[in-house]
C-alpha cells in the first residue's frame, strides 16, 4: 500500500478562486456615486433616452403603438440600470451581458435592434447631464460595446429592419 504524506491546503497565488478563476465583480472598482445617481434618475432618462430616439428616428413612434413605447421605455430603464452597474463597477460586461441576453426578447417583440441601438445612444446623451467627464468614460465604454453586440446581432435573419431591394430579391430567389 502505498502512504501520502500529510495533506495540506492547496494554494494557487495565480488564481483566487480555484474553480472559477476570477475574483467575483466589484461594484466599488469605479463610481458608486454616479451609479446611485443614474439609478435616483432612472425614469426620467429613460424617458429622455426615448425622446431622442425618437427625435433621431421618426418613424419610430409610427412603427410602435402606445404600448410598445410604453415597453421600450421600460426596458430604457433595465438599460438605466444596467448602466448603473457598469459605472459602479467599471466594468462593460454588465451591459454588455443584458444586450445580448436581451435580443430575443425584442425579436418577439418585433423591436429592430436598430431601435434598440437608438435607444443606447440616447442613454448616452441623456447620461451626460448626469455623469461628469470622468465618471461618463466607463459609461461610454459600456454603451460601445452594448452597441457592438446589437449591431452583431442585427445582420442576422428576423430582423426588422429595411433590407437592400437587390440582395432581398436574391435571397427570395425571385
Amino acid at each position: 500500500m502505498l502512504r501520502v504524506g500529510a495533506v495540506g491546503a492547496v494554494s494557487f497565488p495565480t488564481v483566487s478562486h480555484p474553480s472559477l478563476g476570477q475574483p467575483p465583480r466589484s461594484l466599488q472598482a469605479g463610481f458608486p456615486d454616479a451609479a446611485a445617481r443614474l439609478r435616483a434618475d432612472r425614469a426620467r432618462l429613460a424617458s429622455r433616452a426615448l425622446e431622442i430616439a425618437a427625435d433621431a428616428d421618426p418613424t419610430l413612434t409610427a412603427r410602435h403603438d402606445e404600448a410598445g413605447l410604453r415597453n421600450l421605455q421600460r426596458d430604457a430603464e433595465v438599460f438605466v440600470e444596467r448602466l448603473a452597474l457598469c459605472v459602479a463597477g467599471d466594468d462593460p460586461q454588465w451591459l454588455k451581458d443584458f444586450a445580448d441576453q436581451s435580443v430575443i426578447v425584442f425579436r418577439r417583440r418585433g423591436v429592430q435592434m436598430d431601435d434598440v441601438v437608438a435607444l443606447c445612444e440616447g442613454l448616452r446623451s441623456g447620461a451626460r447631464g448626469v455623469l461628469s467627464d470622468e465618471e461618463m468614460a466607463p459609461a461610454t465604454r459600456a454603451l460601445d460595446e452594448a452597441v457592438a453586440v446589437l449591431s452583431w446581432h442585427r445582420r442576422i435573419s428576423g430582423d426588422g429592419h429595411k433590407r437592400n431591394r437587390l440582395s432581398e430579391t436574391l435571397y427570395r430567389g425571385i
